[in-house]
């Protein structure tokens, strides 16, 4: 499998804040570059780039890996209707736990509104959310209102 540089770093970072306790760690401002844009910049730029994170329950495993494998097509297709591109999930054990790392792309003009457009499709709201948020567990720090984590880009670059 090829391996992404990007991914790759992501991984490294979480790996070692989710080890050594993130709550542990001393706070360090975001370093602004050619390879990391500003919140402002970022904002600016045609597709916005978003990664997250949150645990996933060992019991549920299996079932969360086989809805994944066939999304189903009502969840695709709201989650195109909200502009989202490039969306993968990847699945990482550490120290004992399996955590869920996703990424994508979003080419829309209004996030908040694309965003909660896919909340508005029945099937996700009522049949798919409740099945694999049922296979997750939110993370220390998560926004009230929401199950995954976001993450804060450090990285980037288009090939």
């Amino acid at each position: 499998m090829e391996r992404c540089p990007v991914w790759t770093a992501v991984l490294l970072v979480l790996s070692l804040a989710l080890v050594t306790g993130c709550q542990t760690m001393t706070h360090v401002d975001p370093v602004y570059g050619p390879t990391n844009p500003t919140p402002d910049e970022a904002a600016k730029a045609k597709v916005k780039r978003y990664g997250s994170v949150v645990e996933l329950l060992p019991e549920k495993e299996k079932q969360y890996r086989e809805l994944h494998a066939a999304v189903w097509p009502d969840v695709v297709k709201a989650i195109k209707k909200a502009h989202i591109q490039n969306y993968s999930i990847y699945v990482a054990e550490i120290n004992g736990k399996k955590y869920l790392f996703s990424y994508l792309e979003y080419t829309g003009d209004d996030t908040a509104k694309d965003f909660a457009s896919i909340g508005l499709d029945k099937t996700t709201k009522e049949k798919w959310w409740p099945i694999t948020d049922a296979c997750q567990k939110r993370l220390p720090g998560t926004p009230e209102g929401e199950q995954w984590l976001g993450m804060e880009m450090l990285m980037h670059i288009d090939y």
